[in-house]
């Protein structure tokens, strides 16, 4: 037992001193970690740096594990919080070569670039780079120096007559081949005849696999351009972004590593003529098939697609993209239970971290009754359409059998209430609390009165308003909103929302208008305003609602007792508080005299003004 501890610390120690030998002084033993580039962000990070490299640990080693974990991974992408992470080794390394040139580009990037937010390095054979922001589609380093090619001092062993026009057309070809080849990788070779004698070069091209085709073939360009005058230099690569491209006159890779790029090129001759042609023919054909079936499918097949469990709704989207189940299933991690960020009586939301680096929040509804297809159907139709800074973004959707999914816009800060109630309390300042007041009155207000049709929320609460980056609110959750006509004051309609937001013509008569909406907006300014929960008060003997105790405080012009205790009294002026809770207060009275339209609330919110008015009366408490 002692011995096989001994061994494993020798190791140990061995892999941490190589790790400090191929870092000192540039001196690197491995020609796979010559360095090539290597630069850092001249930002500063903008948050505590214990917090930051926390992220940037947890960022590469979710990376390190991916490639553990797979071994014909050589391209991974990762975020934890503000750092985005990638990876890249090429594709004729072992998987612990890989890891092992990822090691030293981590140790060193992290000794190099202490204080700002991004960097990167760049070696023979491993690509390295973090940024606080997305970058994974990027294809050339702007925002550092800018690419340039790297040549050897040694000349070719071959002569330079016949080697460098070799050089030419391999990579030329090359470049022309490997944005078509999946992966965007390609090693090739092609013979050298010198002095009766026969050689190679040997060449490879590599592209990060979140750019786009064509951006792999403008990066490649580049980097062609940047070592075309190379030969007759021995080797030369080139590396930027989102590419790399070397030759040499000695092998780098073993033989069964090699590519055959021939049908790629593209090379055109009779036969390949007559195949487009027939190409093209069979295509039309092809294309007026399907469109005889998509009218069939219209026609007659459309009424029974609930039956078949696909997905419901679909047709009804004017834009949202159609989303592969299994690339969102992959950005979840199969949906488990770590990517899980928030759950609902409509389904659970998870975190999605899609191939090119986007971040999206996906709800998973399990549809086992014709009235969750209809919630899906109408979260789908409404929000589709909506266009508003203050209402939750939808991607998009899609699905598989039962499970539909939509995809939204991520919001890295969550919910509101987790920073009224929950673990975040207290980080709110007070100009937070005005500004999403604010935002909240601005997005109902659009949605009741400048949209087409007039949208009833139905459940507005804490929980349901979302918080971006700097804080805006953006309204979600659209599962129980109703549509109602023009010509309409209120429809009548069975309860459905959460009691303590609830209007009470609503929750006791089924009477439903767009002031319930205003209702549950005031309760939840209370909640801003006092860091509390609405329904989970007490004052003895008996519990109390927080509209109660709101209204017992201005009673008694005791209004700055009301606020929140975390918020420091030199933050806020109690006029401006009094002038808020008044606005509340009035957004709970009866809906047909003083509960005002959330047009009105914005006007009272943005007018510097006091509200001239008589005092509001004592809410209707449910």
């Amino acid at each position: 037992m002692g011995r096989n501890m001994s061994k494993k610390m020798i190791i140990l120690l061995g892999r941490v001193f190589l790790i400090f030998l191929m870092n000192i002084g540039g001196v690197l033993s491995d020609p796979q970690t010559k360095l090539l580039k290597e630069d850092c962000s001249q930002f500063a990070i903008g948050i505590e740096m214990s917090e930051f490299l926390s992220n940037f640990n947890k960022t590469f080693g979710d990376i390190r594990k991916q490639l553990l974990t797979d071994s014909s991974i050589h391209f991974a992408t990762a975020v934890e919080m503000n750092v985005y992470g990638m990876v890249q080794c090429r594709n004729y390394l072992s998987s612990a070569d890989c890891v092992a040139c990822l090691d030293v580009a981590w140790t060193r990037i992290r000794r190099n670039c202490p204080s700002g937010d991004g960097g990167h390095v760049i070696y023979q054979g491993c690509f390295l780079r973090y940024e606080a922001r997305n970058f994974f589609t990027q294809s050339i380093l702007i925002t550092f120096e800018s690419s340039a090619g790297v040549c050897s001092t040694k000349k070719s062993k071959y002569d330079s007559g016949i080697f460098s026009p070799v050089v030419e057309g391999l990579l030329t070809d090359l470049v022309a081949a490997t944005p078509k080849i999946k992966g965007f990788f390609a090693a090739t070779t092609r013979p050298v005849l010198n002095g009766g004698a026969t050689g190679s070069v040997y060449a490879v091209a590599q592209c990060i696999e979140t750019i786009s085709r064509k951006d792999c073939q403008s990066c490649l360009t580049i980097g062609y351009n940047n070592i075309q005058s190379c030969p007759p230099a021995s080797e030369a690569s080139s590396a930027d972004a989102g590419c790399f491209l070397r030759y040499s006159d000695a092998s780098f890779f073993a033989d069964k590593r090699v590519t055959n790029i021939t049908p790629y090129l593209g090379k055109r001759n009779m036969r390949s003529k007559t195949a487009i042609t027939w190409g093209v023919v069979g295509s039309l054909c092809f294309l007026l098939l399907i469109f005889g079936v998509f009218l069939w499918y219209q026609l007659v097949r459309r009424p029974n697609m609930a039956d078949r469990g696909d997905i419901v709704g679909v047709d009804k989207l004017q834009g949202p993209v159609i989303y592969n189940f299994k690339d969102l299933k992959s950005a979840t991690r199969s949906f488990s239970e770590d990517s899980k960020i928030g759950e609902g009586a409509f389904g659970d939301v998870y975190k999605g971290i899609m191939k090119n680096g986007d971040i999206v929040a996906v709800k998973k509804l399990s549809v086992t009754t014709s009235k969750a297809k209809t919630d899906f159907e109408n979260e789908v139709r409404l929000i589709s359409n909506v266009n508003h800074r203050n209402i939750i973004r939808l991607l998009g959707c899609g699905g598989r059998g039962a499970n539909l999914l939509l995809v939204f816009e991520y919001m890295a800060n969550g919910s509101l209430d987790t920073f009224l109630y929950g673990e975040k309390r207290g980080s709110l300042s007070w100009k937070h609390r005005v500004d999403i007041i604010l935002g909240i009155a601005r997005g109902l207000a659009y949605i009741h009165e400048q949209f087409h049709s007039c949208i009833i929320h139905r459940d507005i609460k804490s929980s349901n308003i979302l918080l971006d980056d700097d804080f805006q609110p953006k309204i979600a959750d659209f599962g129980l909103a109703r549509l109602i006509c023009d010509d309409q004051s209120h429809v009548s309609t069975k309860f459905a929302g959460t009691v303590g937001y609830t209007a009470p013509e609503y929750a006791v008569h089924g009477q439903l208008s767009e002031k319930v909406d205003t209702y549950a907006f005031g309760v939840v300014v209370l909640e801003i305003v006092a860091g509390k929960r609405c329904t989970n008060l007490t004052a003895e003997p008996v519990a109390v609602s927080l509209l109660e105790h709101a209204w017992n405080f201005y009673e008694n012009a005791t209004l700055s007792d009301f606020v929140d205790e975390t918020l420091d009294p030199k933050d806020y002026v109690v006029d401006d508080v009094r002038k808020i809770i008044e606005i509340a207060l009035m957004c709970t009275q009866s809906p047909t005299s003083v509960r005002p339209t959330m047009s009105k609330v914005v006007a009272l919110l943005t007018d510097d003004h006091s509200i001239e008015q008589k005092p509001v009366g004592k809410p209707t408490f449910f």
